[in-house]
């Protein structure tokens, strides 16, 4: 699998599991995704687990379905906290498979 793609079990990302990577000049970490069930329209959809350098899964970040204010369409962002990395999914390039989501980085998260 290439790197920084999330690939879901289905194209309903919201309940689907998935795995993947995302590489960057910092770090490099395969992850796996994992739905959440929650009534809280403010938790994530998903939990992300990464490998912690002895090779235990840890939670390590999320995945947040957001809508977007001029449109009202629906997409997901995720955050991997110790890096302060922020992404939107987005339909892979050259891909008609919507279960294969390309994670698009949009910058460190502003310093609190």
């Amino acid at each position: 699998m290439t790197t920084n793609c999330i690939k879901f079990t289905s194209a309903d990302i919201e309940t689907a599991k998935g795995a993947g990577s995302i590489s960057t000049l910092t770090f490099d970490l395969d992850i796996t995704v994992e739905p959440v069930a929650s009534s809280n329209p403010m938790a994530p959809t998903h939990r992300v687990l990464g490998r912690s350098p002895r090779g235990k899964l840890v939670e390590c970040g999320g995945i947040w379905k957001k809508q977007n204010k001029e449109t009202g369409a629906d997409y997901y962002t995720l955050t991997i906290r110790d890096h302060g990395f922020n992404a939107n999914l987005g339909k892979a390039a050259n891909q008609d498979d919507l279960s294969l989501q390309a994670i698009i980085p949009w910058g460190p998260k502003d310093a609190a």
